[in-house]
């Protein structure tokens, strides 16, 4: 992983599901961050919040059902820090595209596009990937386009392959959920990969980047 990502807020469909851990949980991310040496990207849910998650995160990430909250885009257009903007679940592709220059007009040129499954009729999948994005963005933007196979399926069993078929298509970063013991996870356990299972996962992800000339840089 190169990469460390956490939710200290949580924004859930329920308001009586576990919304995080606030700050207690930016300072744990940020220490785990430093005694790995890795880079924490974490969500910020309202302009009210930015100040705060900016002096704990290196990455700021605005969530799915954020990415037409223009006043939020905004606040975060001001920071320094890099913006992880997550594609909302209905949204265009030219929607997204409008949400990132409401960032980058505010002076932050360093946006990093997320496809994150998009909403359909089917029930065997928490959303529907939309690989199809990926190419078309990088012939749209030169903004970097990461894939999340874990919301974007919500079933381990997929993940595998999507990450895989991601990075095929261009994916500039794979987004993978994991926890040692999913069973006992607050948030989104069900999608999450074991450790074991996540090492493999970048293995063969390194294996298929090779096929297409790329490398991608080992942690540390």
């Amino acid at each position: 992983a190169n990469v460390l990502r956490g939710g200290a807020f949580k924004p859930r469909t329920s308001p009586y599901s576990f919304q995080g851990m606030g700050e207690e949980g930016l300072q744990i991310l940020r220490r785990v961050g430093d005694e790995f040496s890795m880079p924490v990207v974490t969500e910020v849910m309202d302009p009210r919040q930015v100040e705060l998650v900016d002096r704990y995160t290196d990455i700021i990430q605005i969530g799915a059902r954020n990415m037409q909250n223009f006043n939020l885009l905004k606040e975060v257009g001001q920071t320094r820090r890099a913006v992880l903007l997550k594609r909302g679940m209905s949204a265009s592709v030219e929607d997204l595209l409008m949400s990132a220059e409401y960032i980058l007009s505010e002076g932050n040129r360093q946006v990093i596009l997320c496809e994150r499954g998009i909403r359909s009729f089917d029930k065997s999948t928490r959303n529907l990937l939309d690989l199809a994005i990926v190419p078309n963005l990088k012939g749209l933007t030169h903004l970097p386009v990461v894939v999340d196979p874990s919301h974007a399926t919500g079933r381990p069993d997929l993940i595998p392959a999507m990450s895989y078929a991601a990075v095929a298509a261009g994916a500039d970063g794979i987004h993978i959920e994991v926890h040692s013991c999913p069973e006992n996870a607050l948030s989104d356990g069900q999608q999450a990969m074991l450790p074991d299972q996540y090492v493999e996962i970048v293995h063969k992800i390194r294996e298929v980047a090779k096929l297409f000339g790329r490398t991608i840089p080992v942690a540390g």
